[in-house]
């Protein structure tokens, strides 16, 4: 448990005491019975932990695992006497040797006044610590902290590196360009990305060597002090220095002099900070000799608030490429000498699985070349890469280690939680972010939601490079990401030594079930339930089951003792037939996914804790139940099928549902979603179209019905879907995609006027019409448009319509003639899209980037079917050359009748 863990606890607890809103409590009498006994721990905690955790004292470490296991004990006592009161309202009889009918926290209270003792002792044992034994432990601590060497003391991959030369000539022009002012180039990436080797290289290229008087090298890492880098960078430039004798003042006084008017080049290398930098940047005089920094960092923050110029550069460190990581480990493995013809296949597969990490390639090339050339051998590493790089005896893992070390509490539960997933695992980032929400990780702020904060960690561990961004959302966000699977190896590592979950993929994984209180389980196999239900007392949180099938679901309800406390409960993989009643009676679950084939489980409304219920279906459509409003804590309700809702009873607090039909009875949505931020509404009639009242919303899709799904007659030619021209949408929207509402373009001026609008889709007859003509309005904040299945023409707009688009997409919009040119002008469009248009329209966008390449702005992007513009138009070219080659000659043949046939080539090759 973390900090933030214990945050989260305290808080639960506080509701416990002075709340009777929550559906747990309503005011049961066994709860209200033992607030005094609750009120009691929540003082002796708030004291322990403002002290434990404020402390500055090595010491006080231990003491901080003992509050916390202390913690986790209350926590488990508490939930199951919940659990138990919430089992016997309903009329369910709990076992009597796990739930009880009163709260003992007495071995707990013993617990924490025994940690409160040894505080004491402890602070009195501190202040007696002699002063000047004190200062000579710090300076015992100073000698022998982080001194580090200079350039050379890091093993750079045996210097046999691939891949680098073209970064090496971008950063060399940069650092030799001519602006006279100091400048920072910096250098981003992963642990074991080749960062150090990358700046090793330009360091010691000729013309780097040749250009600047003087080269120092500094090596920073996490810990620090400033007298240590004024005397490495000293030494790099072989100044004499007395260090016993010389205080930092000298030091820095005797680096300004060797700095002074000289064009030098400083790497500062493995920097960790902003304040780190901000702290030694001020070492290094300004002189306008064209003096460089070059800095190297794990994190990308670094690198951005370091660049003194707008124009500065930040160089993100790319991985390998396959053929790369091919060739580097044939080198490292063989040297000059060629790969025999047998192993290439297998050697391939490694490399390939590296995942173009230098570090993983080096490291398993270590590993190969000490072993004889086997090709079974090879073929058996080639199946688990990870696991061999994650067990070797040298220090390798520790470079991804570190980054973890640097990582604040509330991250490290969060990053240790993805080492649970399969290997390759691409995680959606919202669904991941409501999972870290479920558990506990994220620790609410004030003005913030969880959501927002969940977000905010995502980006933190994006810009530390510990996970790889797979896709993007329309508006620039993370939508998917993955994990390196040497990352994962290490989370995988470090979760077993602090046994923060298991992942049971064998038969031998469970002795440890037996033999261990796990509060989170991923199961990648079919085990008898048995094997993890029989304990004391139930300590599960999590179960994850990425199985098709799981013989022991159906057993919940027989051994709901041993999963009343969970909070996390995945079966989506599983299709359940029948659904498992067991389920719901686990009352402190807050995140659900299911896979029910018979449309959804009412008895689902009796877990009034879920933030996030997931329903997978075979059916067409999911009924809701009107009292769906009784789960007063869901906040994000989705399912791959459409969901119904006939009636409702109360608001609900959801922000986020996936597709939704409304029924008659349904007033309207703006009273019963007043905090909705993400929608997806089918529209069922011309009423109620007005979303101007929803005060949250940020991302809205609207369909009107698929007549043709329905056996419906179409609408005549031109005649609205929904056609109430009074359609009002929320100035706080963000995100709008129309599908099939057969608006007339004119309606289309309300959604321009919209302030924060950043992303618009219009999709399948969203408009009708010939003509969108665009006028003098402006879209103010619009950066992505996408145009797809609209019967539109003739588009007339402006650059000034839009003065903020970065993207344009136009799939499948066969009558559209072209794309207007002033498009081109648009200041900070990036690129155009095209799939499935005429000719006339690739024509249109072969004159938008002529034009834009005349007046020099060679930044616009152009694809078209999938393909750059320029290698489209070559396609297009030769597959006219072809056509009328073929068509140039006649083939003759004789057809069953026995008539002679004349057919022209091109018919030929067509029906070929």
């Amino acid at each position: 448990m973390t900090y933030t863990g214990l945050e989260l606890f305290m808080d639960n607890l506080k509701q416990l005491i002075y709340s009777n809103d929550n559906p747990l409590i309503n005011n049961h009498p066994s709860i209200l019975s033992e607030r005094p006994q609750l009120q009691l721990l929540y003082e002796e905690l708030d004291s322990m932990i403002q002290i434990l955790f404020h402390g500055v004292h090595t010491e006080l470490q231990y003491l901080k695992r003992r509050l916390k296991n202390t913690v986790e004990e209350a926590q488990d006592i508490i939930d199951l006497f919940v659990s138990g009161v919430h089992c016997r309202k309903i009329g369910y009889s709990p076992r009597s040797d796990v739930f009880k009918t009163f709260l003992n926290l007495d071995h707990v209270m013993r617990s924490i006044k025994s940690i409160k003792e040894e505080l004491v002792k402890t602070s009195m044992d501190n202040m007696k610590m002699d002063s000047s034994q004190s200062q000579q432990m710090q300076c015992s601590a100073a000698g022998a902290s982080n001194s580090r060497s200079t350039l050379g003391s890091k093993k750079l991959f045996d210097e046999i590196v691939v891949g680098l030369d073209h970064q090496v000539e971008v950063i060399r022009d940069k650092l030799v360009e001519d602006q006279k002012q100091l400048d920072v180039v910096s250098i981003v990436g992963m642990g074991g990305l080749g960062k150090t080797t990358l700046a090793t290289k330009v360091f010691n290229d000729r013309f780097i060597v040749y250009h600047f008087n003087i080269r120092a090298w500094v090596t920073v890492s996490q810990t620090y002090k400033k007298r240590d880098v004024l005397i490495q960078i000293l030494a790099s430039l072989d100044v004499q220095v007395d260090i016993e004798n010389t205080n930092d003042f000298k030091l820095r006084e005797m680096l300004h002099k060797s700095l002074k008017g000289q064009r030098y080049l400083i790497v500062i290398d493995d920097i960790w900070s902003k304040e780190a930098w901000d702290n030694l940047k001020v070492l290094f005089p300004n002189d306008d000799t064209s003096s460089r920094i070059l800095l190297t960092s794990r994190l990308n923050e670094v690198g951005l608030h370091a660049k003194s110029k707008p124009n500065g550069l930040v160089h993100f460190l790319s991985y390998l490429t396959e053929l790369q990581s091919w060739e580097l480990l044939c080198k490292k493995v063989f040297h000059s000498e060629e790969c025999p013809e047998w192993l290439i296949k297998y050697g391939m597969q490694i490399a390939n699985k590296c995942q173009g990490l230098p570090l993983s390639v080096v490291v398993i090339a270590g590993l190969l070349a000490k072993e004889p050339e086997n090709k079974d051998l090879w073929e058996k590493i080639s199946c688990s890469v990870g696991s061999y790089i994650a067990s070797d005896k040298n220090e390798h893992m520790e470079t991804l280690a570190l980054s973890y070390d640097h990582l604040p509490l509330h991250l490290k539960e969060c990053f240790l939680y993805l080492g649970g997933f399969p290997e390759d695992f691409k995680f959606p980032a919202r669904w991941l972010i409501r999972l870290w929400m479920a558990e506990g990780f994220i620790q609410e702020a004030e003005n913030q939601s969880f959501e927002d904060i969940g977000e905010a960690y995502l980006l933190d561990l994006v810009g530390r490079n510990l996970v790889i961004v797979a896709e993007r959302r329309s508006n620039g966000g993370v939508k998917s990401f993955k994990v390196h699977d040497l990352v994962r190896e290490l989370c995988l590592r470090i979760a077993q030594e602090e046994r923060f979950f298991q992942r049971i993929n064998s038969t031998e994984s469970y002795k440890f079930i037996v033999s261990d209180k796990q509060h989170r389980m991923f199961t990648y196999q079919d085990i008898p339930i048995m094997k993890f239900a029989h304990q004391p007392t139930p300590s599960l949180r999590t179960l994850f089951c990425f199985l098709t099938t799981a013989s022991w679901t159906y057993d919940i309800a027989e051994h709901f003792p041993s999963f009343a406390l969970l909070r996390v409960l995945d079966l989506q993989n599983c299709e359940l037939i029948h659904f498992p009643e067991g389920i719901s009676l686990l009352v402190h679950l807050r995140y659900l996914a299911i896979w029910h084939l018979s449309g959804f489980p009412s008895s689902l409304l009796n877990l009034t804790s879920l933030q996030t219920l997931i329903v997978k279906t075979s059916q067409s459509s999911l009924l809701l139940p009107s009292n769906i409003s009784d789960l007063v804590n869901l906040r994000h309700l989705s399912s791959n099928k459409k969901f119904y809702l006939p009636s409702i009873n109360l608001p609900m607090n959801l922000q986020t549902i996936s597709e939704v039909e409304l029924g008659d009875l349904v007033e309207n949505f703006q009273k019963y979603f007043p905090v909705i931020k993400k929608m997806s509404l089918i529209l069922n009639s011309d009423e109620g179209n007005d979303f101007e009242l929803l005060p949250c919303l940020e991302t809205l899709k609207l369909a009107g019905i698929n007549r043709r799904e329905q056996s419906e007659p179409e609408l005549p030619k031109g005649e609205p879907n929904c056609r109430n021209n009074q359609i009002s949408f929320s100035t706080t929207l963000k995100k709008l995609t129309l599908v099939r509402c057969h608006l007339p373009w004119s309606d289309i001026s309300i959604i321009q006027l919209l302030p924060n609008l950043e992303v618009l889709k219009l999709r399948a007859d969203a408009f009708d019409g010939s003509l969108w003509k665009t006028d003098e309005a402006q879209f103010q904040q619009l950066q992505f448009l996408r145009l797809e299945k609209l019967n539109i023409k003739q588009w007339e707009a402006y650059s000034i319509n839009f003065p903020c688009l970065k993207q344009l997409e136009i799939v499948d919009c066969c009558d559209l003639e072209e794309i207007p040119l002033e498009i081109g002008d648009i200041p900070t469009l990036k690129l155009i899209k095209i799939d499935g248009c005429s000719v006339s329209v690739g024509d249109s966008v072969k004159r938008i980037q002529e034009e834009q390449r005349d007046v020099g702005n060679y930044d616009l992007q152009i694809k078209v079917d999938g393909m750059e513009l320029s290698f489209y138009l070559s396609y297009r070219d030769l597959a006219n050359s072809l056509k009328s080659f073929l068509n140039s000659f006649s083939v003759s043949f004789v057809d069953g009748c026995g008539s002679p046939k004349v057919r022209k080539g091109v018919g030929i090759w067509l029906k070929c």
